[in-house]
């Protein structure tokens, strides 16, 4: 139990800081489409730094537990499945250069279209919903407090990203986007019967 506590841990440390790596690009989107080298080669040792930072600062919450009982494991086993669902329905008609936001760093390089079919039809971000998922699912499985604390923080940083983000999306789509907006929840589904 202790290596799964430690690992559920680890996961929210990286889940969490999901939220502020997209920070640094949806409110400087035009900043990183001008440069001519990969903004990755910036970005991502930025977010492992954010990795190190955070796994320093929660280091002393890692042991405390709110709860202890293996039964949690099972609707943590099933908030992980709707994660990982999620995850495979997102991918959908949806290339994995746009899962890792190429579009938003390198602009018209790329072909850019408006998805708002499959699960995007029911939710406008899945993959932050099954983010989400994820990170509940440890929290809800470890009884960890820094995990629950760290979900709040991703939810925190995840609802300003989305605002960002979808301010973004509209400058990209006009028209289109903003229709989509209105009808369509960002991370919560509508659920038809």
């Amino acid at each position: 139990m202790q290596m799964l506590r430690t690992v559920g841990w680890i996961a929210c440390v990286v889940y969490s800081t999901i939220p502020a790596f997209w920070l640094l690009i949806h409110p400087r989107a035009e900043y990183w489409r001008s440069r001519r080298r990969s903004p990755y080669k910036i970005l991502l040792p930025v977010w492992m730094a954010m990795w190190v930072a955070v796994t320093v600062v929660t280091i002393p919450w890692r042991g405390f537990l709110l709860y202890r009982n293996n039964l949690t494991w099972f609707p943590a086993a099933a908030l992980f499945c709707a994660g990982l669902l999620l995850y495979k329905l997102s991918h959908h008609q949806f290339t994995l250069a746009a899962l890792g936001g190429l579009p938003e760093v390198l602009g018209g390089r790329n072909q850019q279209r408006l998805v708002t079919t499959g699960i995007r039809a029911r939710v406008r971000h899945p993959v932050y919903l099954g983010h989400l998922c994820e990170m509940l699912a440890w929290s809800v499985g470890t009884g960890l407090a820094v995990c629950w604390m760290l979900t709040a923080f991703a939810l925190v940083t995840g609802a300003v990203m989305i605002k960002m983000e979808d301010k973004e999306l509209e400058t990209r789509f006009g028209e289109d986007y903003r229709l989509y907006r209105s009808t369509v929840p960002a991370v919560l589904p509508r659920i038809m019967l």
